[in-house]
Protein backbone atom coordinates (compact mmCIF):
# COMPACT_ATOMS: atom_id res chain seq x y z
CA UNK A 1 0.00 0.00 0.00
CA UNK A 2 2.95 2.36 0.82
CA UNK A 3 4.39 1.15 -2.69
CA UNK A 4 1.10 2.19 -4.22
CA UNK A 5 0.49 5.33 -2.20
CA UNK A 6 3.75 6.65 -2.99
CA UNK A 7 3.30 5.44 -6.58
CA UNK A 8 -0.01 7.43 -6.94
CA UNK A 9 1.59 10.24 -5.16
CA UNK A 10 4.06 10.80 -7.52
CA UNK A 11 1.68 10.93 -10.61
CA UNK A 12 -0.42 13.24 -8.13
CA UNK A 13 3.08 15.30 -7.93
CA UNK A 14 3.34 15.32 -11.81
CA UNK A 15 -0.09 16.39 -11.76
CA UNK A 16 0.17 19.01 -9.60
CA UNK A 17 3.10 20.39 -12.00
CA UNK A 18 1.01 19.91 -15.42
CA UNK A 19 -1.02 21.67 -13.60
CA UNK A 20 0.74 24.41 -12.99
CA UNK A 21 2.03 24.33 -16.48
CA UNK A 22 -1.16 24.68 -17.64
CA UNK A 23 -1.59 27.63 -15.26
CA UNK A 24 1.32 28.98 -16.62
CA UNK A 25 0.34 28.68 -19.91
CA UNK A 26 -3.57 30.04 -18.82
CA UNK A 27 -1.51 33.38 -17.59
CA UNK A 28 0.16 33.62 -20.61
CA UNK A 29 -3.61 33.45 -22.48
CA UNK A 30 -5.12 35.68 -20.04
CA UNK A 31 -2.23 38.62 -20.83
CA UNK A 32 -3.11 38.35 -24.61
CA UNK A 33 -7.03 37.19 -24.48
CA UNK A 34 -8.14 38.15 -21.33
CA UNK A 35 -10.28 35.27 -20.94
CA UNK A 36 -10.32 33.83 -17.49
CA UNK A 37 -9.35 30.39 -16.25
CA UNK A 38 -12.14 28.00 -15.25
CA UNK A 39 -11.64 26.58 -11.56
CA UNK A 40 -11.44 22.85 -11.41
CA UNK A 41 -13.07 21.14 -8.27
CA UNK A 42 -9.97 19.32 -7.59
CA UNK A 43 -7.48 21.63 -7.42
CA UNK A 44 -9.34 24.71 -6.40
CA UNK A 45 -6.55 26.06 -4.28
CA UNK A 46 -4.71 25.70 -7.21
CA UNK A 47 -6.19 27.38 -9.73
CA UNK A 48 -7.56 29.78 -7.18
CA UNK A 49 -3.99 30.86 -6.80
CA UNK A 50 -3.80 30.95 -10.37
CA UNK A 51 -6.94 32.90 -11.52
CA UNK A 52 -5.54 35.54 -8.87
CA UNK A 53 -2.30 35.37 -10.80
CA UNK A 54 -4.24 35.39 -13.96
CA UNK A 55 -6.57 38.15 -12.56
CA UNK A 56 -3.59 40.43 -11.93
CA UNK A 57 -2.01 39.95 -14.97
CA UNK A 58 -5.61 40.74 -16.31
CA UNK A 59 -5.30 43.94 -14.49
CA UNK A 60 -1.96 44.69 -15.80
CA UNK A 61 -2.70 44.09 -19.29
CA UNK A 62 -5.78 45.98 -19.27
CA UNK A 63 -3.44 49.00 -17.53
CA UNK A 64 -0.82 48.83 -20.12
CA UNK A 65 -3.43 48.75 -23.06
CA UNK A 66 -5.78 51.89 -21.46
CA UNK A 67 -2.66 54.05 -20.82
CA UNK A 68 -1.54 53.52 -24.13
CA UNK A 69 -4.85 54.60 -25.57
CA UNK A 70 -5.40 58.68 -25.80
CA UNK A 71 -7.23 60.06 -23.21
CA UNK A 72 -10.71 62.02 -24.71
CA UNK A 73 -11.21 65.46 -24.14
CA UNK A 74 -12.92 66.97 -20.91
CA UNK A 75 -16.98 67.33 -22.30
CA UNK A 76 -17.49 70.89 -22.88
CA UNK A 77 -19.24 73.26 -19.92
CA UNK A 78 -18.76 75.12 -16.94
CA UNK A 79 -16.46 74.20 -14.33
CA UNK A 80 -15.90 75.32 -10.48
CA UNK A 81 -12.10 75.73 -9.71
CA UNK A 82 -11.73 75.83 -6.12
CA UNK A 83 -8.95 77.00 -4.40
CA UNK A 84 -7.37 77.23 -1.13
CA UNK A 85 -8.09 80.38 0.59
CA UNK A 86 -4.14 80.74 2.03
CA UNK A 87 -3.12 80.70 -1.92
CA UNK A 88 -5.31 83.39 -2.83
CA UNK A 89 -3.09 86.63 -3.13
CA UNK A 90 -3.64 90.22 -2.85
CA UNK A 91 -3.89 92.01 -6.38
CA UNK A 92 -1.39 93.77 -6.65
CA UNK A 93 0.86 91.89 -4.97
CA UNK A 94 3.04 93.85 -2.30
CA UNK A 95 5.77 94.08 -4.09
CA UNK A 96 4.46 95.81 -7.02
CA UNK A 97 1.60 98.05 -4.89
CA UNK A 98 3.42 100.87 -4.81
CA UNK A 99 4.12 100.60 -8.53
CA UNK A 100 0.33 100.45 -8.88
CA UNK A 101 -0.34 103.45 -6.73
CA UNK A 102 1.71 105.64 -8.75
CA UNK A 103 0.15 104.40 -11.83
CA UNK A 104 -3.15 105.55 -10.09
CA UNK A 105 -1.59 108.67 -9.41
CA UNK A 106 -0.85 109.49 -12.59
CA UNK A 107 -4.04 108.53 -14.92
CA UNK A 108 -5.80 111.50 -13.38
CA UNK A 109 -3.46 113.92 -15.39
CA UNK A 110 -3.04 111.97 -18.12
CA UNK A 111 -7.32 111.75 -18.63
CA UNK A 112 -6.51 115.82 -18.32
CA UNK A 113 -4.12 116.24 -20.80
CA UNK A 114 -6.73 113.86 -23.28
CA UNK A 115 -9.30 115.86 -22.60
CA UNK A 116 -7.56 119.45 -23.30
CA UNK A 117 -6.60 117.69 -26.16
CA UNK A 118 -9.59 116.84 -27.46
CA UNK A 119 -11.29 120.30 -26.62
CA UNK A 120 -8.23 122.05 -28.47
CA UNK A 121 -9.06 119.88 -31.65
CA UNK A 122 -12.42 120.59 -31.58
CA UNK A 123 -12.12 124.34 -31.16
CA UNK A 124 -9.73 124.27 -34.30
CA UNK A 125 -12.06 122.35 -35.82
CA UNK A 126 -14.94 124.53 -34.90
CA UNK A 127 -12.51 128.05 -36.16
CA UNK A 128 -11.93 126.27 -39.35
CA UNK A 129 -15.37 125.43 -40.35
CA UNK A 130 -16.35 128.91 -39.30
CA UNK A 131 -13.82 130.75 -41.68
CA UNK A 132 -14.42 127.65 -44.47
CA UNK A 133 -18.45 129.11 -44.03
CA UNK A 134 -17.48 132.94 -43.80
CA UNK A 135 -15.38 132.55 -47.27
CA UNK A 136 -18.20 131.33 -48.90
CA UNK A 137 -20.73 133.46 -47.71
CA UNK A 138 -18.19 136.36 -49.16
CA UNK A 139 -17.94 134.54 -52.36
CA UNK A 140 -21.64 134.33 -53.09
CA UNK A 141 -22.87 137.64 -51.86
CA UNK A 142 -19.77 139.88 -53.01
CA UNK A 143 -18.46 137.80 -56.30
CA UNK A 144 -14.94 139.09 -55.92
CA UNK A 145 -13.10 139.55 -58.91
CA UNK A 146 -9.15 140.13 -59.45
CA UNK A 147 -7.83 143.60 -60.59
CA UNK A 148 -6.60 144.13 -64.23
CA UNK A 149 -3.54 146.15 -65.26
CA UNK A 150 -2.39 147.95 -68.11
CA UNK A 151 0.79 149.43 -69.18
CA UNK A 152 0.39 152.70 -70.11
CA UNK A 153 4.14 154.43 -70.62
CA UNK A 154 7.50 153.43 -70.00
CA UNK A 155 10.63 155.71 -70.09
CA UNK A 156 14.23 154.50 -70.64
CA UNK A 157 17.25 155.69 -68.89
CA UNK A 158 20.62 154.62 -68.49
CA UNK A 159 20.92 152.24 -71.49
CA UNK A 160 24.18 153.69 -73.94
CA UNK A 161 25.02 150.79 -76.34
CA UNK A 162 27.59 153.08 -77.69
CA UNK A 163 29.72 153.17 -75.06
CA UNK A 164 32.57 150.71 -75.34
CA UNK A 165 32.11 149.17 -72.44
CA UNK A 166 29.24 146.76 -71.98
CA UNK A 167 27.89 147.48 -68.45
CA UNK A 168 25.18 149.58 -68.01
CA UNK A 169 22.63 150.92 -65.25
CA UNK A 170 19.15 151.33 -66.08
CA UNK A 171 16.31 153.26 -64.76
CA UNK A 172 13.36 152.41 -65.99
CA UNK A 173 9.67 154.06 -65.02
CA UNK A 174 6.76 152.51 -66.36
CA UNK A 175 3.29 153.71 -65.59
CA UNK A 176 0.69 150.79 -64.72
CA UNK A 177 -3.02 151.35 -65.01
CA UNK A 178 -4.64 149.89 -62.65
CA UNK A 179 -8.71 148.80 -62.38
CA UNK A 180 -10.79 147.86 -59.81
CA UNK A 181 -13.94 146.03 -61.93
CA UNK A 182 -15.86 145.16 -58.33
CA UNK A 183 -19.17 146.53 -57.64
CA UNK A 184 -18.96 146.47 -53.77
CA UNK A 185 -15.52 145.72 -52.56
CA UNK A 186 -12.29 148.40 -52.45
CA UNK A 187 -8.89 147.10 -53.10
CA UNK A 188 -5.49 148.01 -50.72
CA UNK A 189 -2.41 147.48 -51.93
CA UNK A 190 -0.40 147.40 -49.42
CA UNK A 191 4.00 146.92 -49.14
CA UNK A 192 5.62 143.83 -49.96
CA UNK A 193 5.19 144.05 -53.70
CA UNK A 194 8.15 143.22 -56.33
CA UNK A 195 8.42 144.10 -60.18
CA UNK A 196 10.86 142.94 -62.37
CA UNK A 197 11.60 143.56 -65.93
CA UNK A 198 13.62 141.67 -68.48
CA UNK A 199 15.12 141.75 -72.36
CA UNK A 200 15.31 138.49 -73.40
CA UNK A 201 15.86 136.56 -70.63
CA UNK A 202 18.49 138.87 -68.98
CA UNK A 203 17.11 141.04 -65.51
CA UNK A 204 17.65 144.75 -66.33
CA UNK A 205 15.83 146.14 -62.78
CA UNK A 206 13.75 145.79 -60.42
CA UNK A 207 11.68 147.81 -57.42
CA UNK A 208 8.41 147.90 -55.78
CA UNK A 209 4.92 148.54 -57.30
CA UNK A 210 3.32 151.35 -55.52
CA UNK A 211 1.19 151.04 -52.30
CA UNK A 212 -2.18 152.68 -52.60
CA UNK A 213 -6.44 152.09 -52.19
CA UNK A 214 -8.70 151.68 -54.36
CA UNK A 215 -12.21 152.37 -54.26
CA UNK A 216 -14.79 150.18 -55.92
CA UNK A 217 -15.17 150.61 -59.50
CA UNK A 218 -12.29 152.73 -59.94
CA UNK A 219 -8.94 152.88 -62.42
CA UNK A 220 -6.14 154.48 -60.98
CA UNK A 221 -2.29 154.98 -62.67
CA UNK A 222 0.63 154.56 -60.79
CA UNK A 223 4.24 155.02 -61.41
CA UNK A 224 6.77 151.57 -60.91
CA UNK A 225 10.46 152.77 -60.70
CA UNK A 226 12.90 149.68 -61.79
CA UNK A 227 16.62 150.30 -61.68
CA UNK A 228 19.83 148.05 -62.39
CA UNK A 229 23.39 148.80 -61.21
CA UNK A 230 26.59 147.82 -63.30
CA UNK A 231 24.39 144.41 -65.24
CA UNK A 232 27.12 143.07 -67.35
CA UNK A 233 25.63 142.48 -70.78
CA UNK A 234 26.75 139.94 -73.18
CA UNK A 235 28.16 141.19 -77.14
CA UNK A 236 25.36 139.10 -78.48
CA UNK A 237 22.65 140.53 -76.08
CA UNK A 238 24.33 143.92 -76.86
CA UNK A 239 23.65 143.59 -80.58
CA UNK A 240 20.13 141.93 -80.72
CA UNK A 241 19.01 145.58 -78.40
CA UNK A 242 21.05 147.49 -81.41
CA UNK A 243 19.31 145.44 -83.52
CA UNK A 244 16.04 145.71 -82.14
CA UNK A 245 15.83 149.41 -81.78
CA UNK A 246 16.84 149.89 -85.30
CA UNK A 247 13.94 148.16 -85.98
CA UNK A 248 11.46 150.20 -83.64
CA UNK A 249 10.71 147.42 -82.02
CA UNK A 250 12.26 146.77 -78.45
CA UNK A 251 10.42 144.09 -76.59
CA UNK A 252 10.29 143.81 -72.73
CA UNK A 253 8.69 141.35 -70.03
CA UNK A 254 7.46 142.61 -66.66
CA UNK A 255 6.34 140.84 -64.12
CA UNK A 256 4.77 142.13 -61.05
CA UNK A 257 3.50 140.73 -57.61
CA UNK A 258 1.24 142.97 -55.70
CA UNK A 259 -0.08 141.48 -52.35
CA UNK A 260 -3.96 143.49 -51.74
CA UNK A 261 -7.13 143.02 -49.33
CA UNK A 262 -10.08 143.18 -50.25
CA UNK A 263 -12.37 145.81 -48.12
CA UNK A 264 -16.10 145.82 -47.07
CA UNK A 265 -17.08 149.27 -45.67
CA UNK A 266 -15.14 149.10 -42.70
CA UNK A 267 -14.03 145.76 -42.50
CA UNK A 268 -11.11 144.76 -44.00
CA UNK A 269 -10.45 140.92 -45.48
CA UNK A 270 -6.93 138.91 -45.37
CA UNK A 271 -3.87 139.23 -47.56
CA UNK A 272 -4.28 137.76 -50.96
CA UNK A 273 -1.49 138.84 -53.73
CA UNK A 274 -1.96 138.22 -57.47
CA UNK A 275 0.81 138.11 -60.34
CA UNK A 276 0.67 140.14 -63.43
CA UNK A 277 2.91 139.36 -66.44
CA UNK A 278 3.36 141.87 -69.21
CA UNK A 279 4.35 141.84 -72.61
CA UNK A 280 5.34 145.40 -73.39
CA UNK A 281 7.31 146.76 -76.61
CA UNK A 282 8.79 150.08 -77.11
CA UNK A 283 10.12 151.99 -79.92
CA UNK A 284 13.44 153.46 -78.30
CA UNK A 285 15.71 153.44 -75.52
CA UNK A 286 14.74 157.25 -74.37
CA UNK A 287 13.07 158.96 -71.95
CA UNK A 288 10.77 159.84 -74.38
CA UNK A 289 9.77 156.08 -75.68
CA UNK A 290 6.32 155.58 -77.13
CA UNK A 291 4.71 152.03 -76.11
CA UNK A 292 3.77 150.52 -79.32
CA UNK A 293 2.34 147.19 -77.90
CA UNK A 294 1.37 146.00 -74.19
CA UNK A 295 -0.34 142.19 -73.19
CA UNK A 296 -1.07 141.99 -69.60
CA UNK A 297 -1.97 139.07 -67.98
CA UNK A 298 -3.17 138.49 -64.46
CA UNK A 299 -2.90 135.28 -62.84
CA UNK A 300 -5.04 133.63 -60.38
CA UNK A 301 -5.39 135.25 -56.85
CA UNK A 302 -3.57 133.41 -53.83
CA UNK A 303 -3.91 133.42 -50.08
CA UNK A 304 -1.20 134.55 -48.09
Amino acid sequence: MAGDDSSQGSPKSTDVFITDKNIRKTKHLSIDTNDSVPQSPRSSGGFTNASRFSGGFTNASRYSVDSQRPKPPPPPGTYLVQIPKEQIYRIPPPENARRYEDLSRRKPNRSACRRCCCYSLAALLVLVTLAAALVGIFFLVFRPHKPMFSVSEVSVAGINLTSSTSLISPLIKIKVRSENVNEKLGLIYGGGSAAEIFYDGAKLGDGEFTAFSQPAENVTVTVTTLRGSRIQLTSSTVEDLKESEKKGKVPFDLRIKVPFKFKVSAVTMWTMAVTVDCKVTVDKLTSSATVMTENCVTEDIILL
